[in-house]
């Protein structure tokens, strides 16, 4: 029996497909969502701007509850709260308020999604710690909750970025530094990462393996998704 040519092409495109999908996307892609201005607001850009932060939050709580080392900057948020009257969430808004001062010299400048990027998140950090239930001694299981909260950040990170309202705190740090530089968006995430995280670390916020995996895969993950978020809405449109 001779093969099958064209059952053999088709699951090499299939899989060149998926390959395509899951390649991580170097720079931010313009979306059919993507605002004009920073405060073009419209109902669906607004919905799904909310809905990036809030799975961010919900993802970055994952990391707490798994009891395996915070994402960097809530290892920062956690060291602030070891020092002070305030939860982690509230810390994190803090942090968040305070990291626009960087943004000035690099001519970066606040939108509305910025300042919901702030309070959002915040809230959704201490709704995920209200709702997951915190894991111990199930190493397993903690890295099913770091692996979830890595995913789940990366694509809150596309979604909001992509809406063109301004970035987050971090992300506009990201952003700028990466049309700045000309660096990849996946190395600039890591270096910014790392920072926040020594100085959570020195303040005395939890970190592990958690910890270092979210360093190692955050940037990576928002690179996967940006590039799957863009095939997936591209293929929606083209219907």
């Amino acid at each position: 029996m001779e093969p099958d040519v064209t059952t053999d092409r088709r699951e090499e495109g299939f899989f060149a497909r998926i390959v395509s999908i899951l390649t991580p996307h170097k720079t931010i892609p313009r979306m059919s969502w993507t605002a004009s201005r920073r405060w073009d607001l419209s109902p669906s850009r607004v919905g799904i701007l909310f809905f990036g932060l809030t799975i961010f939050g919900l993802g970055d709580s994952l990391l707490v509850q798994s009891k395996i080392g915070n994402a960097p900057w809530t290892v920062l948020a956690q060291g602030i709260h070891n020092h002070s009257r305030l939860s982690i969430g509230e810390a994190t808004f803090l942090v968040g308020a305070l990291i626009l001062i960087l943004w000035w010299p690099l001519r970066e400048r606040p939108g509305f999604g910025t300042l919901a990027n702030i309070a959002i998140i915040s809230a959704a950090i201490q709704l995920g710690l209200a709702i997951f239930p915190s894991i111990n001694h199930n190493l397993a299981l903690s890295l099913i909750y770091v692996f979830l909260g890595i995913f789940l950040v990366g694509l809150g990170s596309t979604f909001y970025i992509t809406t063109g309202l301004g970035p987050g705190p971090r992300d506009g740090l990201m952003t700028a530094l990466h049309f700045k530089t000309g660096i990849r968006v996946a190395r600039v995430r890591f270096g910014i990462e790392m920072c926040a995280f020594i100085i959570g670390a020195l303040l005395g916020g939890r970190y592990g393996i958690g910890t270092a995996l979210f360093a190692l895969l955050i940037g990576q993950s928002v690179a996967i998704n940006l590039s799957l978020v863009k095939h997936l809405a591209s293929a929606k449109i083209s219907e």
